[in-house]
């Protein structure tokens, strides 16, 4: 059975910066539109077609979504479409936040 294997949010940066991985956010786009990590590739779960997943050939895909609930029930459907090992943002975007990796798009704080 596929499985993703989880990375941390520091170790996704690291693959990320190093050119060896793409992320591929699977969110919709209005949750995409308010917040998401920039350079991650938009593949909406709910029109996900594997046919459609651009990446170059030893790159690892990092699959992710808002706290990685998503991703996970969804895991063995994600997996099987990669050759190889594939993996998951361990918390996903609440993970990346936490470790104070930058996002854009994010609503300006609210305030009293």
């Amino acid at each position: 059975m596929a499985v993703l294997t989880p990375l941390s949010a520091a170790e996704v940066a690291a693959r990320i910066k190093a050119g060896k991985a793409v992320l591929v956010d699977i969110r919709e786009p209005g949750e995409v539109s308010q917040e998401r990590i920039a350079g991650s590739v938009i593949k909406p779960l709910s029109a996900f077609d594997a046919a459609d997943l651009d990446y170059e050939p030893g790159q690892d895909v990092i699959y992710m979504c808002r706290s990685g609930a998503r991703t996970g029930m969804n895991c063995v459907r994600l997996a099987a479409v990669i050759p190889g090992e594939a993996f998951v943002l361990e918390g996903g975007l609440n993970a990346w936040k936490a470790e104070g990796l930058p996002t854009v798009g994010a609503a300006a704080p609210r305030t009293a």
